[in-house]
């Protein structure tokens, strides 16, 4: 260890020796004085990057070239390069930032994230927190009150089943006791008669012994009249029949509990901040769209065409088309990893959740799936019902557009977990918001496809192709528009496939054989389309978190990544 390193021993300058220099060279890694800076960098034969001694380390070294400074940060590959990595092939076409000012800019950025954290974002979470007590002293107090008024009602109920019972049990003594009346007065019959018959029989004796011939004479037979045996009594006794408990019956005349309900109330607008806005830049549209940077993936063609892209923490995105593999890729257009399911089968569409989960629908096994790890998990299974487009909501559910196995009918459903939350079908007259599914051959594969998105103020998109529309709902599923392209302008009959939405509310589709991307306005009003960039046969659609709109082009492969707005 050089001794002048020693945390003994002060600091020296390499090259004098003096005490304590102020100075530090980044490229070089040594230490200097004031008055050997100018001898140091005289040196031209490399790079130099003086710095004082507390900015040490603050430069970046290009890890290519390494004594170069990283000057530029290549926006396709974020990461920093040298100039001599710009002027390369594997920057060609890439955009450039000068890292000079970037920190600059970031640095004004992160005042003022600080600044937003600390007055306005922290309090105003704090002051939800402080609520959260409050809110469960008002459930115990709401949950006991309901506990008594149950308890109360679960009395009067018992109260009627014992007068029910109590009446159930009279009737059967007043029926005992017109039977026994019935019986007593046959008992009482009998007991005469056979009396009268004994005292028959004592007299009869009475005739035979005393050799009376007048007694004999005047006796009159009464046998005719003991003949007539008492009537037997043919009766039937009474049966109790118990009716079946109907559980669901008693549970809906007993009463029942109104549903939980939560609303999600966006806390954005009541921030009370103005300086500071938490709704997203201004992004306007510019003139000319540019492709950034573009993506070779291994499909193409009509065997395996590429259908659904989606971006994965806008560093990385997740690609699928007719085959059971779902392939991701980097910005330089390498295969990172791969996802297999099972075989024989394909994804009908992809997505990533706010976690960075791989969510993927399987028409043919009629299942939603989640990707974690790299394991393939079954959240939701259907039954009478094929799944075809996915996406997340803004509070992490899942909305997915499904056609029944008739192929008639088509709906939207929103999941929380595998749970239905809701079911959008029909529209206030009961007609059905989507077309039919219709039958299975060639491009009906294509024909079929309907693909969905949530936009920022919560409207749920549809592109439905059969009927050359985007079909938007609200939250609650009421329809507000559909958009058929019929303006005077655009000629062509709508053929819409992918679509998203940006920062801007503004939503994107897929106008696939027309070979061009419709641009709209939340309320469906067209703006403008994106016909340039050489598009072919554009299917899949998806933004990054900046705007940038990627396109998975059907026949072609290859995905485009393009700057539609500033």
């Amino acid at each position: 260890m050089d001794p002048r390193r020693s945390a003994q021993d002060l600091l020296l300058c390499d090259l004098c020796e003096t005490s304590v220099p102020p100075m530090y060279c980044d490229i070089c890694d040594i230490h200097l004085c004031t008055a050997c800076v100018g001898e140091h960098i005289s040196d031209e034969s490399k790079e130099h990057k003086v710095v004082s001694f507390k900015k040490k380390g603050s430069i970046n070294k290009c890890e290519k070239h390494f004594l170069k400074i990283c000057e530029l940060h290549c926006e396709q590959c974020d990461i920093p390069i040298c100039v001599q990595c710009a002027s390369s092939k594997e920057h060609e076409g890439h955009i450039f930032v000068d890292m000079l000012q970037t920190p600059e800019s970031q640095r004004k950025i992160v005042e003022r994230d600080l600044q937003e954290l600390e007055k306005y974002i922290y309090p105003k979470y704090q002051e939800i927190a402080a609520n959260i007590p409050n809110q469960k002293a008002d459930l115990n107090k709401n949950s006991q009150k309901l506990i008594t008024a149950i308890d109360e009602h679960g009395a009067d109920l018992h109260r009627e089943i014992e007068t029910m019972i109590r009446k159930v049990k009279y009737e059967l003594d007043e029926i005992d006791c017109k039977y026994l009346n019935v019986l007593k007065k046959q008992e009482d019959e009998i007991t005469c008669t056979m009396s009268e018959i004994k005292e028959c029989i004592g007299y009869l004796k009475k005739i035979l012994n005393s050799n009376n011939d007048s007694l004999v004479s005047a006796y009159k037979s009464r046998n005719a009249e003991f003949r007539r045996l008492p009537p037997n009594l043919d009766v039937s006794l009474p049966t109790f029949t118990p009716q079946k408990i109907n559980k669901e019956q008693i549970y809906e005349q007993f009463g029942s509990l109104s549903a939980l309900s939560i609303k999600t109330e966006n806390h954005c607008n009541t921030m009370g901040y103005t300086s500071l806005k938490s709704s997203p830049p201004d992004r306007p549209l510019i003139d000319i769209p540019q492709i950034i940077t573009e993506i070779t993936c291994v499909y193409g063609g009509l065997n395996n065409p590429l259908r659904s892209v989606c971006c994965l923490y806008d560093k990385e995105m997740w690609t699928c088309g007719w085959e059971n593999i779902i392939r991701l890729y980097n910005p330089k257009g390498e295969q990172v990893k791969s996802i297999r399911i099972k075989p024989g089968n394909y994804p009908s569409d992809i997505e990533v959740t706010g976690n960075g989960d791989l969510v993927y629908t399987d028409h043919k096994d009629s299942t939603v799936n989640i990707v974690r790890d790299l394991e393939i998990q079954t959240v939701i299974r259907l039954h009478g019902w094929k799944p075809r487009g996915v996406c997340t909501s803004s509070v992490g559910e899942l909305l997915v557009i499904m056609y029944s196995e008739d192929n008639k009918q088509v709906k939207v459903v929103r999941y929380y977990g595998s749970k239905e939350k809701q079911s959008i079908q029909y529209d206030d007259k009961g007609r059905p918001l989507y077309s039919p599914h219709g039958l299975f051959f060639f491009d009906s594969m294509l024909d079929n496809m309907k693909y969905i998105c949530e936009n920022r103020n919560l409207d749920i998109c549809v592109s439905d192709r059969k009927a050359n529309a985007v079909v938007v709902v609200n939250q609650a599923g009421k329809l507000r528009f559909k958009y058929h392209s019929s303006h005077s302008f655009i000629r062509k009959t709508l053929d819409p496939f992918g679509i998203t939405t940006d920062s801007q509310s503004r939503i994107l589709v897929a106008d696939c054989w027309n070979k061009r991307i419709h641009i709209l306005d939340q309320d469906g009003q067209f703006l403008r389309y994106i016909d340039s960039c050489d598009l072919i046969f554009p299917y899949g659609l998806c933004v990054d978190s900046n705007d940038n709109l990627f396109v998975a082009e059907l026949r072609s492969g290859k995905v485009k990544k393009i700057q539609y707005c500033m």
